[in-house]
């Protein structure tokens, strides 16, 4: 019921992405309508909070609304589930929120793509799932033990997935993505430590950091990670998690020592605020890609220091914007 014809008599699949509207939503679609697909993004705002390609058709509503999810699955093949009410921080704050915001509505949703038989990609979380690192690069057999309500009620998400492939079909593929960053992240919403940093040192505000180092996280261009989400979607395993990083560690300290030089060719400069550790964070988090790359072909392409430059670009030339 979902399959597009094409003039040439061809069929392209439609995929619709939950969550579409966000950063790395808009980059996912770009690279899903290239590769020939239709998609269709639904989001909560009545506009896509990042802008989308005139091919793209966006949906304003939530999830949680059985008739409106249950239409779009009816003409779609695929799903891509990247949606979350609340993140990292705002979860400590009210855990039993960040539970009832997110769990119900997933599940059904789960139930609805199992009875169609459809093919869905969770997007979960490789930076909250496992928690303390017992060993790094981290990898999927990694024990999960989350310090967050936010990483609990994922690894919740990603344990009813499985439980919905054993008893309904689900056919699903699990994604754990490290950090995104890059251009066109916009800075000082509560995520996105790189664009905060430099668009703080553009403002002339202090960079906070939690810690005498901050934390060590992986941090992976956004065209990178949109690219991974794609190919676990074409070329993923059913029923496999698949970690998405760089496998290489970053500490808050060293980003602020691989930006100084990139700001001072723009006469800005880095001013740190030193607050206390947070106990919801995290201290290391880094992911191997390594059977991510061996299952779908998967290949970082982005340098992080060509990253970086790109990243304060964007952020200079859009410094009268935030």
């Amino acid at each position: 019921m979902g399959t597009i014809m094409t003039s040439g008599g061809t069929t392209k699949n439609a995929t619709l992405i939950i969550g579409g509207g966000g950063y790395i939503g808009s980059y996912l679609t770009r690279q899903l309508i290239a590769s020939g697909r239709d998609v269709t993004v639904l989001g909560r705002s009545k506009s896509p909070r990042y802008n989308l390609p005139k091919e793209a058709s966006y949906i304003s509503g939530d999830f949680s609304e059985q008739g409106l999810i249950c239409s779009l699955l009816d003409r779609h093949q695929e799903v891509i589930h990247l949606a979350y009410a609340t993140v990292p921080n705002t979860s400590f704050e009210n855990p039993l929120a960040d539970l009832l915001q997110n769990l119900p509505a997933t599940v059904q949703l789960f139930s609805e793509i199992a009875r169609r038989g459809l093919r869905l990609v969770l997007v979960s979380s490789g930076g909250t799932v496992y928690g303390e690192a017992l060993f790094t690069p981290i990898n999927e057999a990694h024990p999960a033990k989350p310090i967050s309500p936010y990483g609990v009620t994922k690894l919740t998400l990603e344990s009813y997935a499985y439980l919905y492939a054993k008893t309904h079909g689900l056919q699903f593929v699990c994604v754990r993505p490290g950090n995104a960053y890059g251009v066109g992240q916009r800075p000082f919403i509560g995520q996105g430590f790189i664009s905060t940093a430099i668009a703080s040192s553009i403002k002339k505000q202090p960079i906070k950091m939690f810690g005498a180092n901050g934390t060590v996280r992986d941090y992976l261009y956004v065209d990178d990670m949109a690219s991974g989400i794609a190919l676990a979607l074409e070329k993923g395993r059913l029923s496999e998690t698949y970690n998405l990083g760089s496998s290489i560690g970053r500490s808050n300290l060293d980003i602020i020592k691989e930006i100084t030089p990139l700001m001072a060719d723009i006469n800005c400069t880095l001013d740190i605020e030193f607050l206390p550790e947070r106990s919801f964070d995290v201290k290391v988090n880094i992911l191997d890609s390594s059977k991510l790359e061996q299952h779908t072909g998967w290949v970082q392409q982005t340098k992080f220091s060509d990253g970086l430059s790109l990243t304060r670009d964007w952020l200079w030339s859009n410094r009268h914007e935030f």
